[in-house]
């Protein structure tokens, strides 16, 4: 059993940066797959950013790409991401996620959730 709690998310000029931190509680932190999803209203959940057990691969939206970095401290059960050059399409409640599937892009191949944290991106 995992438990997950984001925080840093705000209010945000674009073209600032912010950094998402996700907690987690439970002993398997450190054998799950991580990932990143966003919900912008009106919108389905979207896949953002993902980060396989180790922190040695990660994988991007392509929306994101070049943008975002996500990253992992398996020592303090957390994982991050931060947010660059941010853009009002970025505006959306995000969400962390815990899995099993290294390489997943995909609601289901998560199985833990966080509440989520706001972002929104000002013009």
């Amino acid at each position: 059993q995992v438990q997950l709690v984001e925080s840093g998310g705000g209010l945000v000029q674009a073209g600032n940066s912010l950094r998402l931190s996700c907690a987690a509680s439970g002993r398997t932190f450190g054998n799950n797959a991580m990932g990143w999803f966003r919900q912008a209203p009106g919108k389905e959940r979207e896949f953002v950013a993902g980060i396989s057990w180790s922190g040695a691969f990660t994988y991007y939206a392509d929306s994101v790409k070049g943008r975002f970095t996500i990253s992992r401290d398996n020592a303090k059960n957390t994982m991050y991401l931060q947010m660059n050059s941010l853009k009002t399409e970025d505006t959306a409640v995000y969400f962390c996620a815990a899995g099993v599937v290294r390489g997943g892009r995909r609601i289901e191949d998560y199985n833990y959730w966080g509440q989520g944290t706001q972002v929104t991106v000002s013009s």
